[in-house]
């Protein structure tokens, strides 16, 4: 049955018809209106005990509140965002609404989270449109929130119950001139943002998770690369491989995955995905799996087709895989963020004068001021925390971020890069069209930094010898 047959068969009232002049509904016969609502059974709720990250999630409301005494803060979820005509994109609620009160993949369109004043810090409640009574034609009418259309939507007490906060219907909620919305207001805005910086415990074995799941999706796409490079456009056979295991074993991806082939791998946010997977070209994929809390992973490896890497290709590499490890050396608590990518950037800068690549020395490239010639080949920074958010805490203030200091709890990328594009006449034909990029995703500890990403192979050797056995099971 097509979309267009469902709405043929599920129709709005006269009223409504005539008010929304949409030609695809027409009425609902008189019989229909006169019996839906009767002849279903009683829906029994159990009342859960509260979700892991309840207590995270009130620990977080707190220093929000203790940070804002007095203010009324309203959060909101956010709405649907249009694809095309009556058509909407897959609702992911706000990454603050989302951590402030535990509710990920399944929280619910235009739901507001309110801090109201009072003497002793805030009350806190949660607003949400409730499921709809099947008495109302909002129950079979409405495609957007109708139960008969989407499925059960959940109760204000189970949701007070799973979330450990209190809960109202969102129509009762009262607007006021002054409201701090976080979409708007910059203080709030960065505090939350900021708050995200130290992960808590529960954050912490997201991170894990989801770094476990994407892993299990680069396997898959090294066990489905010869079905990759049969088809024409083999980049979208890599991205919907991975795809379905980001689907099956978590939520979605935490963005659109890039699997960039050949000189493609050279355009930083190959998104397209539409060339052809050729045995002897490289292909970097970069891929996070976003699993059921909305925490994502942020990957990257860069492969051989043929399971082997040429001479060139793996000077390239090895000189990034030098690059990322120089900056793992150098992460320690109490370290400058901007430190790490400093530490990269001189890899690349002396190597890539080491092969006459530069106009100038490597010390004159990395002049902070006059300096930056090494940089063509890799415009982009070394890192970025990580966490709900790709790019996670981007509203942090600089001296919090890139100018802060790493501290235990902060999870961060480390993703040096070289990239010679195909047309660049600075590089020797041999390194055009080679593109190379390895990224990990790494726990900043009191010990020093863990590689949540390690067992992912990154060696030439292990990368080899991974791509080798995968192909043969």
């Amino acid at each position: 049955m097509t979309s267009a047959d469902t709405d043929a068969a599920v129709e709005t009232p006269a009223e409504a018809v005539a008010a929304e002049k949409n030609p695809r509904k027409q009425p609902f016969p008189r019989g229909f209106l006169e019996t839906i609502s009767t002849g279903w059974a009683e829906r029994p709720e159990s009342m859960p005990a509260p979700r892991a990250q309840a207590a995270y999630a009130a620990a977080r409301r707190a220093k929000v509140s203790a940070a804002f005494p007095g203010e009324r803060l309203v959060v909101p979820a956010g709405s649907f965002k249009q694809r095309s005509n009556d058509t909407d994109y897959p609702f992911r609620a706000h990454s603050a609404f989302v951590h402030l009160t535990g509710w990920a993949n399944e929280s619910e369109p235009d739901s507001l989270l309110v801090f109201e004043p009072t003497e002793n810090g805030h009350e806190v409640t949660l607003y949400f449109r409730e499921r709809a009574d099947r008495t109302t034609s909002e129950f079979y009418s409405d495609a957007t929130i109708g139960e008969f259309w989407i499925g059960a939507r959940p109760s204000l007490a189970g949701v007070a119950a799973d979330l450990d906060v209190a809960t109202a219907h969102v129509d009762s909620f009262v607007a006021g001139d002054d409201d701090l919305v976080v979409d708007v207001d910059e203080e709030l805005t960065r505090f939350v943002s900021e708050l995200r910086l130290v992960k808590d415990e529960f954050e912490i074995a997201e991170m894990r998770h989801a770094v476990a799941v994407t892993a299990s999706g680069f396997d898959d796409i090294i066990r489905d690369f010869d079905r990759a490079i049969a088809h024409p456009r083999g980049e979208r056979i890599v991205e919907g491989v991975f795809h379905q295991r980001a689907r099956s074993d978590g939520h979605w991806e935490g963005y659109d995955t890039i699997a960039a082939s050949g000189h493609h791998a050279c355009y930083l946010h190959w998104t397209r995905n539409d060339g052809a997977v050729v045995p002897g070209d490289l292909i970097l994929i970069d891929a996070g799996v976003e699993v059921d809390s909305q925490y994502t992973a942020d990957i990257t490896r860069t492969l051989p087709v043929n399971g082997t890497f040429s001479d060139v290709q793996r000077r390239v590499y090895e000189v990034v895989l030098e690059a990322a490890d120089a900056a793992f050396a150098v992460a320690k608590p109490g370290v400058r963020f901007r430190a790490l990518h400093e530490a990269a950037m001189d890899v690349i800068a002396r190597r890539t004068a080491e092969w006459g690549l530069l106009p100038v020395s490597a010390e004159e490239a990395l002049d902070a001021d006059n300096g930056g010639q090494h940089r063509r080949y890799m415009v982009h920074g070394t890192s970025h925390h990580l966490g709900i958010d790709v790019h996670d805490c981007a509203q942090a203030r600089r001296e919090m971020y890139y100018d802060g200091v790493l501290e235990e709890g902060m999870v961060f990328t480390i993703e040096p890069g070289l990239y010679f594009q195909i047309d660049d006449l600075t590089v020797p034909e041999e390194l055009r069209g080679i593109g190379v990029r390895i990224e990990d995703d790494i726990l900043m500890t009191a010990d020093g930094p863990v590689n949540l990403s390690a067992d992912i192979p990154r060696t030439v050797e292990d990368v080899e010898a991974w791509i080798a056995r995968l192909r043969k099971s």
